[in-house]
């Protein structure tokens, strides 16, 4: 049975496998080398409180995770988070991302956030269908501003209005 959870440090292993996947096959993030656990550590003490990270965990085995993120430093911005959501390659299209998803939203709320950000590289359309399943709206794109496998890849931004 899928569980959600708060992550925790032991996790970060399967975390990092995850996203080193994404590093290196999708465009899904920008990075363009392979993180070390160390830097990985070093992401995950940035959360916490206000910017919890949440896993799926299948028999034992973190199968994807999501996390709010500070979205920018000003203090204005205090009730506004970016939202990140990762799902092992194997998994996809079995329900994780819903389920994370849903659980991350809830507890926006319970933090009292304002409204959430992610922003989503062209072409993700199953990023795109998730995000949008749950409310979120188009609030605008930026033009080839990442430069990965070789081409420009525009990012747009979804937002989503907690209520």
């Amino acid at each position: 049975m899928l569980q959600i959870r708060d992550a925790v440090l032991s996790d970060l292993p399967a975390m990092l496998a995850i996203y080193n996947y994404a590093v290196e096959n999708l465009v899904a993030t920008f990075d363009l080398e392979p993180q070390t656990l160390a830097q990985r550590e070093v992401w995950f003490h940035k959360h916490g409180g206000r910017h919890p990270i949440i896993v799926a965990e299948y028999e034992g085995n973190v199968i994807g995770y999501c996390s709010l993120s500070v979205f920018r430093e000003k203090p204005a911005y205090q009730k506004s988070t970016e939202l990140s959501i990762y799902i092992a390659p194997d998994q996809s299209g079995k329900g994780v991302g819903t389920t994370l998803m849903s659980a991350i939203l809830e507890r926006a709320r319970q933090l009292e956030y304002h409204t959430i950000v992610s922003g989503i590289v062209g072409g993700n359309d199953a990023s795109v269908k998730l995000h949008e399943k749950f409310g979120f709206t188009l609030a605008g794109r930026f033009q080839e501003v990442g430069f990965k496998f070789g081409e420009w890849h525009d990012v747009h931004f979804y937002q989503w209005m907690v209520k």
